[in-house]
């Protein structure tokens, strides 16, 4: 089934986020994972983990349940804390990419129909539907990816675009 018209370029930037990130973390060791450059920021584990977070509650709002134990450390307003709270960097990327096709066949099997209900609660919409919701996470979720593409050069990695 095609994806709707409504959040085809959403669907594509969860697809290009999806395989970025996995891209971005392949060489970063655990130790990594959990540097942060001061005690406001987050690292790289809490950031994956929330983006891990909002895509459940994307595909939750879409008809589709899927979750893990560990997901509530990274709800929106979470704070990064003890490091020994969070799963390996193995577990979150498994999660990932198991979330990430999921999400995949989630926007492939959404209706135009349920696409197009109003929001009346959560995160924002871009048009005052279901359809804006799922644009708007796209916005929010490559602002995350883009943190952890900052805290890769941070650390000394060299970058994956330009």
């Amino acid at each position: 089934m095609p994806i709707p018209a409504a959040i085809a370029s959403p669907a594509e930037i969860y697809r290009f986020n999806s395989d970025f990130l996995v891209k971005m973390v392949k060489d970063l060791s655990p130790e990594e994972w959990l540097r942060r450059p001061n005690e406001k920021s987050n690292h790289i584990a809490w950031i994956v983990g929330h983006v891990i977070w909002s895509r459940k509650m994307l595909v939750g709002r879409l008809g589709t349940e899927w979750s893990q134990p560990w997901l509530g450390a990274f709800a929106r307003g979470g704070k990064c804390e003890d490091e020994a709270a969070y799963p390996s960097p193995a577990a979150l990327m498994d999660a990932w990419r198991e979330l990430s096709g999921i999400l995949a066949s989630t926007l492939e099997g959404v209706s135009e129909e349920a696409l197009a209900e109003p929001s009346t609660k959560g995160p924002p919409s871009t048009d005052g539907k279901v359809s804006g919701v799922v644009n708007f996470m796209a916005i929010h979720e490559t602002y995350h990816v883009g943190q952890a593409s900052y805290l890769r050069g941070w650390l000394g990695h060299k970058g994956l675009m330009g």
